[in-house]
């Protein structure tokens, strides 16, 4: 083992200042998940998988989009969903973080310039460092701050395109991006705005189409994932047609991934249906959301108005204490720490989902009470 002494110090360094991570099951009551609405263990997709198994849906592709992996229920998928969400058209890719990488690497030219919200999620920034061109990020939910970084590229020569780069609710925080204002700023500057729509599709908006009521409105490129609240697995791409042929052809995640299971767009063709009949679900999750924000107000969780409630501790030590002693006591909620956090921000990221109820959240109320003494 000594030739890979290198990992097993760096493990031990994470683990000294409390930062190493482990796999753990699922176990008490879920404060930790994304499945919003609770479609991922839920009768419907699973009836929806055996109707598909039974009407000789394959479990796998068998190659790339490219070759012999283009399956009829991707298309069905793309078609209905761009139909769904009033887009011109989808592309399906195996994962938010796939699509975000092969957005990010692909669409900006040589250039352009990239600005993105400073707690944009980890795969937009990964596809930035393979991006051709620079990119800059701006304070957090301050559409000032955009135009003036594009204002200061602008008066230093740039005359290339600005991609703009947000979520419209931050899996973190749990606030929302000032979209209105977002979609002025690109009009302005010609530019394009990329919304990665992930935590509050099936959550926000009519029929939970999610929070991008600017669709069709300029140059705007969503990605909407059907792993959270959708219950199922993969995300969509919206964009006008040019952008999904230039994807096809030029993005190198999808052009050599083995496309995803044709199963999974089947149950994800169910999984939309489902959504655009799941307003009581929705009206009963942020009653939830409201009755645990108003409880949990008194340890100095942070009412965001959305399903993620996070209770920042700053320590990370004490963090993944309060979250282990909330795993004994049945709640399992999980502390996040950096680098997905900034440094001094570790936190435990509580999620309200529509599998609990009121005596749930009672019950993590006394044991977080009980765990921060």
């Amino acid at each position: 083992m000594s030739g890979f002494a290198f990992h097993a110090a760096h493990l031990d360094g994470l683990a000294a200042v409390d930062r190493l991570r482990r796999l753990r099951p699922r176990d008490g009551v879920d404060f930790a998940s994304n499945d919003y609405l609770g479609f991922a263990h839920g009768r419907a997709l699973v009836a929806a998988a055996r109707a598909a198994l039974d009407r000789g849906v394959a479990v796998g592709s068998g190659g790339s989009r490219l070759l012999r992996g283009n399956d009829p229920e991707h298309e069905a998928l793309e078609a209905e969903a761009a139909a769904v969400f009033g887009s011109e058209s989808a592309l399906y890719f195996s994962s938010g973080y796939a699509a975000n990488v092969a957005l990010f690497a692909t669409l900006p030219q040589p250039g352009d310039l990239i600005v993105h919200d400073a707690l944009v999620h980890a795969s937009a920034h990964e596809g930035m460092r393979l991006a051709r061109c620079d990119a800059v990020g701006v304070a957090h939910n301050d559409a000032a701050a955009f135009d003036a970084a594009i204002v200061r590229w602008r008066g230093g020569g740039g005359r290339g395109r600005p991609w703009l780069a947000v979520e419209s609710l931050y899996s973190m925080d749990g606030d929302s991006a000032p979209l209105d204002d977002l979609v002025a700023v690109a009009a302005r500057h010609d530019g394009v705005l990329l919304v990665d729509e992930a935590h509050a599709t099936g959550v926000f908006g009519a029929a939970g189409r999610g929070l991008s009521a600017h669709d069709g409105r300029g140059d705007v490129i969503t990605l909407r994932t059907l792993g959270k609240a959708l219950g199922c697995e993969g995300a969509l791409v919206f964009a006008p047609t040019v952008i999904r042929d230039f994807l096809v052809n030029r993005a190198r995640g999808l052009i050599f991934s083995t496309a995803p299971s044709p199963l999974m767009a089947a149950v994800g063709r169910a999984a939309l249906v489902l959504n655009g009949h799941a307003d009581a679900t929705r009206e009963r999750l942020h009653t939830l959301v409201d009755y645990a924000a108003t409880r949990l107000a008194r340890h100095g969780v942070v009412a965001t108005g959305s399903q993620i409630l996070p209770l920042v501790l700053g320590d990370d030590a004490r963090t993944m204490t309060v979250a282990g002693a909330l795993a004994v006591a049945g709640c399992d909620v999980r502390g996040i720490r950096p680098p997905t956090v900034a440094p001094g921000t570790s936190r435990l990221r509580i999620s309200i989902t529509a599998t609990i109820d009121e005596a749930a959240i009672d019950r993590l109320d006394a044991a977080l009470g009980d765990a921060l003494r």
